[in-house]
């Protein structure tokens, strides 16, 4: 038993489509106990009756309020406790719903669909974004991680209800739920899927949504192993001081040599805030565990 949630945005040409697409394969597979919810996100056109007339539980928003906002409310009205999460617009292939389901019940907290194609990579500036936002997370995380933000995934409503607070209600959702599992020590397991054309036009703003992205990476880094960004910090005036060293060594100017110091100084001060920030997280941590329990 599971349910599928579905966010949607203005896709009224494709979304009856994708549910009927859900509907064959739940039945291929014996699974037509599942549910289906479309979260109409608002739309302007005629997404949310179409939802409805192709069978589909639909929830609606008064107007657009995000991605990630959408996901939420469709997995808190969600009957089942393991949610399957994919997209409206045809790019996921529905029939690896059944695969990721199964590998999800060998235990592992979180099941992912990891894109591949050419219809993936589309243009090049967004895959050198892609890759930047990608060894970010890699470096908050400390371990690869094949797709970050795919948004064909599978997991538990009561695992990640404690998270919501700390997940963000833009694009940016699947990126911040990965972080939250990864950095609680949950088992996230990855399977290749063909990543197809979307239909329609794509409602993502690169750049914008790349630098909001990056924004709560960063907050997440902060939140979760604050000591990284600090080293990183650290490391960089540890550097910036030993070039003006060797370049007061060289054209023999005490100035140099004075900013070498004061940089290397800044680092260890950064380091000791750093360490200061790790007994911050712990004491908030153990407030934070006392009152749940």
């Amino acid at each position: 038993m599971f349910s599928i949630i579905i966010p949607a945005y203005n896709e009224g040409t494709v979304i009856a489509v994708t549910v009927f697409d859900i509907m064959k394969v739940l039945k291929q597979n014996n699974m037509e106990d599942a549910e289906i919810i479309v979260v109409d996100d608002g739309s302007t056109d005629r997404t949310a009756e179409m939802s409805i007339k192709a069978g589909a539980i639909t929830l609606s928003h008064p107007h657009n309020i995000g991605y990630g906002r959408s996901l939420k409310d469709g997995i808190k009205a969600a009957r089942y406790d393991t949610i399957v999460i994919t997209d409206a617009d045809g790019t996921y292939p529905l029939e690896m719903i059944p695969i990721l389901y199964r590998e999800y019940e060998k235990g592992f907290d979180m099941v992912v669909g990891a894109r591949q194609g050419a219809n993936y990579d589309e243009s090049l500036k967004k895959k050198m974004l892609r890759l930047v936002l990608k060894k970010l997370v890699e470096f908050t995380a400390g371990r690869k991680i094949p797709d970050i933000n795919s948004g064909l995934r599978v997991f538990s409503k009561q695992e990640t209800l404690p998270f919501f607070s700390k997940l963000c209600d833009t694009f940016s959702f699947t990126t911040s739920l990965t972080l939250a599992y990864m950095m609680n020590g949950k088992f996230v397991q990855y399977l290749p899927i063909d990543y197809k054309k979307r239909e329609g036009k794509t409602k993502v703003r690169l750049f914008r949504d790349s630098m909001r992205t990056l924004q709560f990476i960063t907050e997440a880094i902060l939140f979760y192993n604050p000591i990284k960004i600090f080293i990183v910090f650290s490391s960089a005036l540890v550097m910036g001081g030993t070039i003006c060293i060797i370049i007061a060594a060289l054209l023999r100017n005490p100035v140099f040599t004075v900013f070498g110091i004061g940089f290397i100084f800044l680092s260890i001060l950064m380091f000791g805030i750093g360490l200061v920030s790790v007994q911050l997280k712990h004491i908030l941590s153990s407030n934070e565990n006392r009152r749940s329990g």
